[in-house]
């Protein structure tokens, strides 16, 4: 990981302003959110169920609203993320929610050494492997804190989607499905908030389908399903249209936006 630290070192500077931005724009609803609000799409809530008395893992959690809503529902959660003010924040809210959550700020490789607990569910979403440039060591970690009989469940852009560079406002293919080079961008303004001045500065990799699952069943799990939508809840990359489900899609929906996937460990 040591020859990453400064790609992973520019993220979490980069993550850290994302937050005061994130935290104040109209994606996030915050103020809904305390309301009481959920944060979840039906992706993952149809996949999951009932929680309720469950212990949950949260990789990549952002400023946990998803670990919050989680808890709100009865699951006993732990969220991770890297960015400091991101957890930060989630810290905030908990004890603001008077919810029980408790989140531990870290890269997410390094999960298995300040978590030692071992979870019903491991939990991840929407836009999160791109910042990981090998999925092994994640997929090991995963199987690491999952209990026996456990559900690891995640759903995430699909890997075209990032064969595109978004920045010049029409998607031009661009980038390797299976490339293994690191992709360096810099741009003004954040998904949440194009209009803000910050400058996001990311390195990302892009990972194929066949590199998730392999990560995962090598270190041990049982897919149960992988399935491919030709929509986003989010409305995060150019032209997107929204439908009358309030999801969005491309014009001529040529290519799946997100993908879901659920695993057991045996």
């Amino acid at each position: 990981m040591t020859n990453n630290n400064k790609y992973f070192n520019t993220n979490k500077a980069t993550w850290n302003n994302k937050v005061k931005v994130h935290a104040k724009s109209g994606m996030y609803e915050l103020a809904a959110f305390k309301s009481g609000k959920s944060s979840l799409m039906p992706y993952e809530l149809e996949a999951l169920g009932d929680v309720s008395g469950k212990s949950l893992l949260h990789l990549q959690c952002h400023f946990g609203q998803d670990t919050l809503s989680w808890s709100r529902m009865g699951a006993k959660c732990i969220g991770v993320d890297i960015s400091d003010e991101g957890i930060k924040l989630a810290q905030n809210l908990n004890e603001e929610l008077k919810l029980d959550a408790e989140f531990v700020c870290c890269n997410v490789l390094e999960t298995s050494e300040l978590v030692k607990d071992t979870f019903d569910i491991v939990f991840t979403s929407y836009g999160v492997i791109g910042w990981l440039p090998d999925l092994k060591p994640w997929g090991k970690m995963i199987a690491e804190r999952l209990k026996k009989g456990g559900t690891f469940f995640m759903v995430e852009f699909h890997p075209i989607v990032w064969m595109f560079d978004y920045l010049e406002g029409k998607p031009i293919m661009k980038y390797g499905y299976m490339q293994d080079d690191v992709i360096y961008e810099e741009y003004e303004g954040t998904y949440a908030n194009q209009d803000s001045k910050m400058v996001s500065k990311e390195y990302g990799w892009n990972h194929g389908l066949g590199e998730v699952i392999n990560a995962l069943t090598e270190a041990g799990l049982h897919i149960e399903y992988l399935k491919e939508f030709d929509e986003s809840p989010y409305d995060v990359l150019s032209n997107l249209i929204k439908t009358d489900s309030g999801m969005f899609v491309t014009k001529d929906k040529l290519y799946p936006l997100i993908f879901s996937l659920k695993a057991r460990k045996l």
